[in-house]
C-alpha cells in the first residue's frame, strides 16, 4: 500500500515537534499534539505504575523515579543514550496513533531531522538507532533541508533566490550548523569542533544560579543522588533564559528578572534569573567547552568563518534563513547582519523556530515521495520510445521546410555567380564550372547565413509540430503533481537564449541538424544534380545547335548523354558566344526554371537518405530527452 501521510519528527535536544502532511495534497502540514501541546520539551520520564512518560508529564507526573532531558547527540554505544532514545520514539509514535492522529504503519513515514554536520555513516547509524523504536517506515534527513523546504513552501524564497545559493544558520540546543543550499543541494559548512549550542547558556545559568545558591552544598548532594530534580532545575534556567530573550527590554532594568522556579522539598527553592546585566555576563565569559572562549565570541567567529569559506568560492547567499530556538536572541541576527549585510544578502529568521523543522521535515517527506513519482513519470514517457516516434513522423515536414529556402540560397549564392562568371569567360569548361559551383555551395552552406536558414527552420518545425505533440505528453504529468504547464513546455520554442540560458536543446539539435544538412547538400550528390539541370536543356542544346558541327568532327555521337559530356569535358566556348548564350534575361530565366527542379531534387535526396535521417531520429530524441530532463529537473523545485 503507498504511503498517505509523512511525519515530520523534530527530535530536539531541547523541544520536540511533529507534524504530519498528505502525500496527495499540498496543503501545508498540520502540527500534532501530545499532553494537548505542539511542542514538547525532550523529556522522558519512567514512573512504576504508568510506564513511560513524555514532555511536561515526564516533569510533572509525581512518582517519576527517572528522567532524563536534553539527550540528543551523536550516535554512539552508550547503552543508557540508545535506551532513552529508543524509548521517546516508541512511546511519541504510540501515543500519536493511538490518538488516531496518525495512521501509523506503512501507511506512515517518518522523517527525523539530524544536524547538517553529522557525516552519512552518522546519519545512517541513528537512522539504524531509531527504526529500534519499531517505527516501519522511518528516514533521517538533515534538519537544514527541512528549514530550507518551509521557507521554500511557506513563500519566503521566490524561484530566483530557490535557483542562487541559501545560507541556513541553524543555531540549536546542542550545535550550530551552517548549510549552504545551492540549486536545491545542500553543502555543509564545517567549521571545527561544533558544540556550540544553546544549552550552553543553560548550564551557565544554571552553574551561576548554583554558585549564589545559600543551600548550595545540599542542592550538590541531592543532585548527586537525585538527578532528576538536576534535570528539573536546568529546565527552569533554560524557561528563563527564553523568557529574557523573548522580552529583552522588559528586563533591561537592573530589577528585573525573567525567573524560573523549582521546588526541591517544602523548604528548599531553586530561582534562576537573568536580566541583561546577568545575560551580557554570561555570554561573555569564557567556557570550557568553546575552548575557554565565550558564547557571542565563538559564534561571531563560527559566522565569520562561514564567510571567508563562502568568498573562496565567490558566493554570496541571496538569502540567510535563520533558525533553531536560539536564532530569537537578538544579539545572533545582528551577528548575522553585520557579517552578511544587505542588500546582497537577506538575513531571514524563522517567526516560529520551534515549528519550523518539524513542518520543514513534513514538508520534505512528502516533496520526496511526489519527486519520485514525478520521475517515474518522466522515465516512463522516455522509455516509451515516444519521443523518438514524435520526431521521425515529422521529419518530412522538416524535409519539406528545408527544401525551398535551401534551394534558393544555393541558386542565388552557388549557381548565379558561378554562371556569371563562366559568361564573363572566368571560368573555361563546364567541367571547371561543376568544380567552381561546388566550391562556392560548400562555401554558402558552412555560412552563417545558410546555418540561419536551417536553424529557423528547425526552430519553427520544432515549435509547430513537435511543440504542441510534446505537450500533450507533458500537460496531464503537470496537471497530476500540481504544477505549471509551462514547467515542461519549451514556451518559447528551442532557442535557448529565450528558453533558458543553460538549456542547450536548441543548440544541440540545430548543430546536429545544420551539419546533417550541409554535409547532405555537399556530400549527397547535390551539387551535381545542379550541374545536371544545367546541361539538360538550359545549356547542352544551345551549345549543341553552334558547336555540333566541330563536336562531330571530334567523333564525338550526338545523343543526349555523349553531348552533354562532350559539352562539358571539351568544349571551351568562346567569350563572344558567351554572352550571347547566356544573357541577363537568360541567366535569370534558367534559375527560375531551375528553382522547382532544384528543390524537387534537394526534396527527393533528404528523403532518399533513410538512414543518415534515422542517425538524426535517433540523436534529437536523445537531445530533446536530455533538454526535457533538465526542464524536469527544474520543475522539481515547483513541486509540493
Amino acid at each position: 500500500m503507498d504511503v498517505l501521510e509523512t511525519i515530520g519528527f523534530d527530535l530536539g535536544h531541547g523541544e520536540t515537534a511533529v507534524a504530519k502532511a498528505k502525500v496527495e495534497s499540498i496543503e501545508p502540514p498540520e502540527m500534532l499534539e501530545i499532553n494537548n501541546k505542539k511542542v514538547q520539551i525532550t523529556a522522558l520520564g519512567r514512573h512504576p505504575d504508568l510506564g513511560y512518560l513524555i514532555g511536561e508529564q515526564a516533569l510533572i507526573q509525581a512518582g517519576v523515579t527517572h528522567l532524563q532531558i536534553s539527550f540528543k547527540q551523536k550516535p554512539n554505544h552508550d547503552p543508557n543514550y540508545r535506551e532513552t532514545i529508543r524509548k521517546f520514539l516508541e512511546t511519541y509514535y504510540h501515543l500519536l496513533k493511538d490518538s488516531k492522529q496518525i495512521e501509523g504503519g506503512t501507511y506512515s513515514q517518518f522523517f527525523v531531522g539530524c544536524p547538517s554536520g553529522w557525516s552519512v555513516s552518522e546519519r545512517q547509524e541513528y537512522q539504524t538507532l531509531l527504526k529500534e523504536a519499531g517505527i516501519p517506515l522511518l528516514s533521517v534527513v538533515p534538519e537544514s533541508r527541512a528549514a530550507f523546504m518551509q521557507a521554500k513552501e511557506a513563500g519566503k524564497l521566490d524561484y530566483d533566490k530557490l535557483r542562487s545559493s541559501v545560507l541556513i544558520v541553524d543555531i540549536g540546543s546542542s550545535t550550530t550548523d551552517f548549510t549552504l543550499v545551492k540549486s536545491l543541494h545542500e553543502i555543509p559548512i564545517d567549521f571545527g569542533s561544533n558544540a556550540l549550542g544553546a544549552s550552553l547558556i543553560d548550564k551557565a545559568i544554571f552553574a551561576r544560579t548554583l554558585t549564589q545558591h545559600e543551600d548550595r552544598a545540599l542542592l550538590e548532594r541531592v543532585f548527586e543522588d537525585y538527578p532528576h530534580h538536576q534535570a528539573r532545575c536546568e529546565l527552569a534556567c533554560r524557561k528563563a533564559k527564553e523568557d529574557y530573550f523573548s522580552n529583552e527590554q522588559v528586563y533591561s532594568h537592573p530589577q528585573s528578572f525573567a525567573r524560573g522556579f523549582e521546588s526541591i522539598n517544602e523548604q528548599i527553592y531553586f530561582i534562576p534569573q537573568v536580566n541583561k546585566a546577568i545575560a551580557q555576563e554570561i555570554l561573555n565569559q569564557p567556557l570550557p567547552e568553546l575552548g575557554h572562549k565565550s558564547w557571542i565570541e565563538s559564534f561571531r567567529e563560527a559566522v565569520t568563518e562561514a564567510r571567508a569559506k563562502l568568498d573562496q568560492q565567490s558566493l554570496v547567499p541571496k538569502v540567510l534563513l535563520m533558525t533553531g530556538g536560539a536564532s530569537r536572541m537578538a544579539f545572533t541576527r545582528q551577528i548575522c547582519q553585520e557579517i552578511f549585510p544587505e542588500p546582497e544578502t537577506q538575513v531571514r529568521p524563522d517567526p516560529e523556530p520551534e515549528r519550523c523543522i518539524a513542518l520543514g521535515l513534513a514538508r520534505v517527506g512528502r516533496w520526496d515521495l511526489r519527486v519520485a513519482a514525478f520521475k517515474k513519470e518522466i522515465n516512463q514517457l522516455f522509455e516509451s520510445n515516444q519521443l523518438k516516434n514524435l520526431v521521425e513522423r515529422h521529419i518530412p515536414e522538416l524535409i519539406e521546410r528545408l527544401s525551398q529556402p535551401l534551394s534558393a540560397g544555393l541558386i542565388e549564392n552557388a549557381v548565379k555567380p558561378s554562371l556569371t562568371d563562366w559568361r564573363n569567360n572566368r571560368i573555361r569548361t563546364l567541367a571547371d564550372l561543376e568544380s567552381t559551383m561546388t566550391g562556392q555551395a560548400q562555401q554558402w552552406m558552412g555560412c552563417d547565413r545558410a546555418r540561419q536558414i536551417v536553424n529557423t527552420q528547425c526552430i519553427n518545425w520544432f515549435n509547430s509540430k513537435i511543440q504542441p505533440e510534446l505537450a500533450q505528453e507533458t500537460d496531464p504529468i503537470c496537471r497530476k503533481f500540481q504544477i505549471p504547464r509551462s514547467s515542461l513546455r519549451f514556451e518559447e520554442g528551442i532557442d535557448p537564449g529565450m528558453v533558458n540560458p543553460e538549456l542547450s536543446l536548441g543548440d544541440a539539435i540545430l548543430a546536429d541538424t545544420v551539419m546533417f544538412i550541409v554535409n547532405l547538400v555537399i556530400g549527397g550528390g547535390t551539387i551535381g544534380s545542379i550541374i545536371a539541370l544545367i546541361l539538360t536543356g538550359h545549356l547542352t542544346w544551345p551549345i549543341a545547335l553552334v558547336y555540333g558541327v566541330s563536336v562531330l568532327a571530334a567523333g564525338v555521337e550526338i545523343t543526349r548523354s555523349r553531348t552533354q559530356e562532350a559539352i562539358k569535358e571539351k568544349i571551351d566556348v568562346p567569350s563572344w558566344s558567351r554572352s550571347i548564350l547566356l544573357s541577363d534575361s537568360k541567366l535569370d530565366s534558367i534559375c527560375e526554371q531551375m528553382h522547382p527542379e532544384l528543390e524537387k531534387a534537394l526534396r527527393e535526396q533528404l528523403a532518399e537518405n533513410q538512414k543518415t535521417f534515422d542517425e538524426l531520429i535517433g540523436r534529437v530524441g536523445q537531445e530533446l530527452k536530455a533538454a526535457l530532463t533538465a526542464k524536469a529537473e527544474e520543475a522539481i523545485i515547483l513541486i509540493q
